[in-house]
């Protein structure tokens, strides 16, 4: 477990410059924010995305997480400067609920068999109607086990490394199974720690965005348009003072004396969140020395934006 290092017991904030994540109104949220869908059947990610977009009129809005027209389930729609962050939510572990129909009746102990096959670390290339374009690569299947099951069909949870591909583990049932396999339904129940219970509809979205511009009323959009920051709360972080964050969010180094608190396990080229004293996420930083290194320091650099999720003029500048 990650340990904090406080450098400065002192530090405090100005309650007058920048906003505790919590506290961000809608429109500081559509600059950094994101919903979490949940996606019916039918239209591609990529549809869902341009409604919504098109709906609030913001020139970026995207989806982290390909589910493929007949997918159903939580997808995460980012907005602004949020889209920084689909990396880090396509590389969050996911779950499904899958629906298997096979051509010919299959007996228990040989899908069990199977389904021991296609766990652990196994090869995933994708099939030939993904959604996606990417190179053969290994996943690994952490979980596939029987929620229900009759002759000819089995409902089964799969959870799995980010970008494995379902449809590709139908067609492999197959193969082992030498009959044909349909992968009939999929629905994403969870992607990293968000589940179905925090998802809304779009047809809520929409509602939402109505009664917001045509009422005045945001109040159901506030409750489901999150402030980036709530992406971020399982990261380890780094905590700078007021008077560093501008700079940051301009892009310039992160100095030593501008730090407040750092993990107690940093090391060299290690990517790191930064945030405000507030909370508020400033930016990822590549770090380079580690923390027992810069205990010791009183002056320097220590690492240097890769990532700038706030805007520049959020914070007054020191310089």
């Amino acid at each position: 477990m990650t340990g904090i290092i406080l450098l400065d017991e002192e530090a405090k904030t100005d309650d007058a410059i920048g906003t505790y994540p919590d506290q961000k109104t809608i429109e500081q949220r559509l600059e950094s924010g994101f919903f979490l869908l949940d996606k019916g059947a039918g239209p591609t990610s990529h549809q869902v995305a341009a409604w919504v977009r098109d709906m609030l009129q913001l020139p970026r809005l995207g989806h982290g997480g390909t589910l493929d027209p007949f997918a159903t389930g939580v997808l995460p729609l980012m907005a602004g400067k949020a889209m920084r962050l689909t990396k880090q939510i396509l590389e969050h572990n996911k779950t499904y609920i899958a629906v298997f129909r096979f051509k010919n009746d299959v007996e228990q102990e040989a899908l069990e068999t199977v389904l021991k096959q296609l766990s652990g670390r196994i090869y995933n290339v994708p099939p030939e109607i993904s959604a996606v374009r990417v190179q053969v690569r290994t996943r690994k299947i952490h979980d596939f086990s029987i929620l229900d099951q009759s002759p000819k069909h089995v409902v089964a949870r799969i959870r799995c490394e980010a970008g494995t591909y379902i449809r590709t583990m139908a067609r492999d049932m197959g193969l082992l199974l030498d009959q044909p396999v349909e992968l009939k339904e999929l629905r994403r129940e969870d992607s990293g720690r968000f589940n179905l219970d925090h998802c809304v509809e779009l047809h809520e979205i929409a509602d939402a965005i109505w009664l917001w511009k045509e009422c005045n009323n945001g109040e159901a959009l506030m409750r489901m348009l999150h402030p980036t920051e709530k992406l971020l709360t399982d990261l380890p972080r780094i905590v700078v003072k007021d008077s560093a964050v501008a700079a940051l969010a301009h892009g310039a180094p992160l100095l030593r004396p501008g730090l407040v608190s750092i993990p107690d396990n940093l090391t060299s080229g290690q990517n790191v969140l930064v945030t405000s004293i507030k909370g508020e996420a400033v930016c990822f930083v590549k770090v380079n020395t580690d923390s027992e290194s810069i205990t010791k320091m009183e002056r320097g650099e220590i690492a240097r934006p890769s990532a700038v999720l706030m805007s520049d003029d959020v914070y007054p500048r020191r310089w």
